[in-house]
């Protein structure tokens, strides 16, 4: 039972972008949208598709909301120009940052990632130097009372890697990506339910940032948050404790 999940670091500062509501649900539909266009509208084989699902209805977004993003995603010339990009960078302190858009325009996308990186003491790396950085991840997250030892003896069975105290009041469930769809049934098989899921990116190591650089690196991060084609962020910095912003 590991005591602290690496991505948790700097997942509770991204709360106040988080919680501008019309923001996080268009981004939870526009992953609905193009997880429906590129594998298909059927939830139970599209992975992708009905983890954005169990996202979005955690979220509130209502059902019929949910299922008209997937017909007009599976409707002839709709979306056409939705398209995924990943941009990599490095900011403050020398933090590698991975930044994953959904975009119809990606000439504007990079202008603007460029600029954000640009204005907050980071650059643009074109060469592919971050990619190596991190590693991929599956990642299921439960409420704390939802039963620790029973989560972890299902989870352990069905060929997860870890199970961690995310240290803000849940569980996760860690799993390598060609296991997470197994270890996600299994527990649902068994009674828990996920408030959410997904494949992500974790930093094999951690940047140890101190204060000076840790307000500027929060600055960089949250200003990607905030781009309109920004879906999600990710680095390997390791912040200290009581950091404004």
């Amino acid at each position: 039972m590991a005591g602290h999940s690496k991505w948790a670091n700097i997942q509770h500062r991204k709360g106040r972008q988080d919680a501008r509501r019309g923001r996080l649900f268009s981004r939870l539909i526009r992953e609905v949208t193009v997880a429906a266009r590129l594998g298909g509208p059927n939830a139970d084989a599209n992975l992708r598709l009905r983890a954005a699902i169990v996202n979005a209805a955690a979220s509130n977004i209502p059902k019929d909301t949910i299922e008209r993003a997937i017909r007009r995603a599976t409707s002839e010339g709709e979306n056409e120009g939705l398209e995924e990009a990943r941009y990599e960078g490095f900011g403050p302190g020398g933090m590698a940052v991975v930044v994953d858009c959904i975009t119809d325009n990606r000439k504007r996308t990079i202008a603007e990632v460029r600029h954000v990186f640009k204005r907050h003491g980071g650059n643009l790396d074109a060469g592919g130097a971050v990619k190596h950085l991190f590693r991929s991840a599956g990642r299921l997250a439960y409420p704390s009372d939802c039963g620790v030892d029973r989560l972890f003896e299902v989870a352990a069975d069905a060929g997860a890697e870890e199970v961690f105290d995310d240290g803000n009041g849940g569980l996760e469930v860690q799993t390598a990506p060609a296991d997470f769809a197994q270890v996600r049934e299994r527990l649902e098989a068994a009674g828990f339910k996920a408030q959410r899921c997904e494949l992500t990116l974790l930093p094999n190591d951690e940047t140890p940032l101190d204060r000076q650089r840790a307000e500027p690196a929060l600055q960089l991060l949250s200003a990607l948050e905030e781009l309109e084609d920004v879906q999600q962020v990710y680095c390997n910095a390791a912040f200290p404790e009581h950091v404004p912003g």
